[in-house]
C-alpha cells in the first residue's frame, strides 16, 4: 500500500529557511515576486516512495487505457507501470525520448533509427508506432512496431547531411488521433516547413502540413523557435470525449521571452486560423503568470490535466522545477471556499537535489487520478504528488 508523506506547514517554513528559496536558487528571477509562502497550507506533498528503477527518464505518459509508460532514455526502453508503481514489462525502442498514446491505443514514440545513405550511415530522428494488441493478450509485453516516420522521408524523398541535424522533440494526440509533432533544426526546407516547426499528421502517420500562425495581423511560417514540448487538450480520462484543436508548446529558445504559448484554432471570415491565445494578466486575481516574461529558462515537460481541472503542468529543467497554472494562464490554484484570500495560491515548486521535494533536471511530467509524476531524470526516479486539499 503506498503511504502518504504529508509535510505540515511548520515543517515547510523550517525547511524554506534552511535552504535559498522554496523554488531553489535556480529559480530565484530577481524581476518576480515570490508567492507568499504564509499560504502554503495548500501545497503539493510527494507521494512514498519514489520510483527508482530507472537510469535516465525523459518522459511518462498517462495513457487512455488506465497505464503509465516511462521513457528511460538511459536504457532506451520504455517501460509499462500501474498505478501503485509496479513494473508490468519494458519495450526496447532505439533512442526513445519521448512518447505518446492515441485512441486507438497505440503508442507513438520519438526515437532514432539508422540509415545506410549512399555509403553513408546516419542516426536520423523517427516516430514510431507501437501496436500493443497480441493475439491473446493486451500490453508492453505484447508491443510491436508497425510503422515509422523517418525525417525527412515523410515529405521529400532526396536527403541532405543537414537533414541528420534535425530532431523531432514532441507528440501531441488530438480527438480524432490526429497528432502534432515539435521539431527543432537549423534549416530551411523546401517543402516541409522551417526545422523549427510543429507539424500536423493525420491519423494514418501521413503528414499533413506545418502549423503556420497568424499573430498582429500577419502569417508566419517560421513562428516557432526550438520547440521543445506539446500538448493539447485531449488526455486521459477522455477516451470518447470531443475536444479543440489547439496545443500549448514550450520552447528553448535561449533569447525566447515567452517560452510557454496557448495556440488556438479559431474561425475567421478567412477560414481556420492558428492564432496565440490572449493570456489575462490580473494581479487581483493570481501573483504569477504562464506568459511572464523570462518565466523559464529549459521547460523541458508539458502536460494538461484530463480531469476537468485542465491544470497545466510544466517543468523546467534548468530551473529543477515544477510548475502549475490554470488552463487561462494563471499561476496556482483556486483557493477553496472560506480561505482567506480569493487568489490563486501558487503550488508551484522545486529546487536542486535528490530529496522528495526537489529536482535534478526534471523532463517529462504526466497527471492521473490527482497525482503528479515527474520524470526526475538527473535522479534517475520518477516522483509523485499530490496536492493538500485534494486529500479526502
Amino acid at each position: 500500500m503506498r503511504r502518504l508523506l504529508i509535510i505540515s506547514l511548520p515543517l515547510i517554513l523550517l525547511s524554506l529557511q534552511a535552504c535559498e528559496g522554496y523554488f531553489g536558487k535556480k529559480t530565484d528571477l530577481e524581476f518576480i515576486e515570490k508567492p507568499n509562502f504564509q499560504l502554503r497550507d495548500i501545497a503539493y506533498v510527494p507521494v512514498q516512495p519514489a520510483l527508482e528503477n530507472f537510469s535516465q527518464p525523459t518522459d511518462i505518459l498517462t495513457g487512455f487505457d488506465e497505464l503509465l509508460y516511462v521513457v528511460d532514455a538511459g536504457t532506451e526502453e520504455i517501460v509499462s507501470i500501474d498505478e501503485s508503481g509496479r513494473e508490468l514489462g519494458r519495450f526496447a525502442v532505439t533512442g526513445v525520448k519521448a512518447i505518446a498514446q492515441d485512441r486507438k491505443l497505440d503508442l507513438l514514440a520519438i526515437g532514432t533509427v539508422k540509415r545506410d545513405i549512399s555509403g553513408t550511415e546516419f542516426d536520423l530522428t523517427c516516430i514510431y508506432r507501437i501496436d500493443l494488441h497480441g493475439d491473446n493478450s493486451y500490453g508492453i509485453r505484447e508491443a510491436e512496431i508497425v510503422n515509422m516516420i523517418t525525417h525527412p522521408f515523410y515529405f521529400k524523398s532526396t536527403f541532405s547531411s543537414s537533414d541528420a541535424d534535425v530532431e523531432f522533440t514532441d507528440i501531441a494526440i488530438l480527438d480524432d488521433n490526429r497528432f502534432y509533432v515539435s521539431r527543432q533544426g537549423n534549416v530551411q526546407q523546401q517543402f516541409g516547413g522551417p526545422d523549427d516547426a510543429i507539424l500536423l499528421f493525420d491519423e494514418n502517420d501521413e503528414y499533413v502540413t506545418p502549423v503556420a500562425v497568424t499573430s498582429n495581423g500577419s502569417l508566419y511560417n517560421n513562428y516557432f523557435k526550438e520547440p521543445s514540448g506539446i500538448t493539447t487538450l485531449i488526455q486521459p480520462p477522455q477516451i470518447s470525449a470531443n475536444g479543440p484543436d489547439d496545443f500549448i508548446y514550450t520552447s528553448m529558445d535561449p533569447d525566447g521571452v515567452i517560452k510557454a504559448q496557448y495556440i488556438q484554432l479559431v474561425e475567421t471570415e478567412f477560414g481556420l486560423s492558428y492564432e496565440p491565445r490572449v493570456m489575462e494578466v490580473d494581479t487581483s486575481k493570481a501573483d504569477g503568470f504562464m506568459t511572464f516574461p523570462y518565466r523559464f529558462d529549459q521547460p523541458s515537460g508539458i502536460t494538461v490535466a484530463g480531469d476537468g481541472t485542465n491544470h497545466i503542468f510544466i517543468t523546467d529543467a534548468e530551473k529543477d522545477s515544477l510548475y502549475l497554472f490554470s488552463i487561462n494562464g494563471f499561476e496556482g490554484v483556486r483557493p477553496p471556499a472560506g480561505y482567506s484570500s480569493s487568489k490563486y495560491v501558487m503550488v508551484s515548486f522545486g529546487g536542486t537535489g535528490n530529496t522528495l521535494m526537489e529536482f535534478n533536471r526534471p523532463m517529462g511530467v504526466a497527471y492521473k487520478n490527482e497525482i503528479v509524476y515527474v520524470a526526475d531524470s538527473g535522479n534517475g526516479r520518477i516522483l509523485r504528488f499530490k496536492l493538500t486539499s485534494d486529500f479526502d
